[in-house]
């Protein structure tokens, strides 16, 4: 079971200082969405791996080896550890996931905070970063316009409505500004 204190004990100085869109609320937003996606669908999954892999997706791709050390501490597997890290890593954006835990995650952090928060989070995150709005939106041409994708049947129209939503306010707002 899950020391949850611990757990977030371990995590929270790893998005202490991330920008207002990947802090903890981050967190707590994929969360929201990881609990919806399970309500639609009838999924048999491990929870615990789940809810880890969850925790550290923000921080896997820099400090993996203290995710390791910080789960063997605690004291899981090493079948246990392995799996909890390779969720971590299907859940980032870019990763197509294979398993079942990393395939819910991964589609969570996608859809976090409904269809209008894709392009709330990048423009917020683009201010933060001191781009221009010029800036903010060639990187979403470049980067975010048909880059988010989900794996799940519940997922995928939802994922659908997102992708729309975001091009239409995306060509709004360049359209706009001209």
């Amino acid at each position: 079971m899950i020391d949850m204190t611990a757990l977030k004990a371990f995590a929270e100085p790893y998005y202490i200082d991330k920008d207002i869109m990947h802090n903890m609320w981050h967190i707590e937003l994929v969360q929201r969405m990881v609990e919806r996606i399970l309500s639609l669908g009838t999924y048999e999954i491990n929870k615990e791996h789940l809810l880890l892999a969850l925790y550290f997706h923000g921080f896997i791709y820099h400090d993996e080896e203290k995710i390791r050390h910080w789960l063997q501490e605690q004291g899981y597997s090493a079948k246990d550890i392995e799996t909890v890290v390779k969720i971590a890593w299907e859940s980032q954006r870019s990763e197509v996931p294979e398993t079942l835990e990393g395939k819910i995650l991964h589609d969570a952090h996608v859809l976090e905070g409904g269809k209008t928060y894709c392009m709330v989070k990048t423009l917020i995150t683009g201010s933060v970063r001191g781009q221009s709005l010029e800036q903010t939106l060639d990187f979403m041409e470049q980067h975010v316009l048909g880059a988010n994708h989900c794996y799940l049947p519940e997922t995928v129209p939802l994922c659908e409505e997102m992708n729309a939503y975001t091009e239409e306010f995306y060509r709004e707002i360049r359209q706009g500004i001209q």
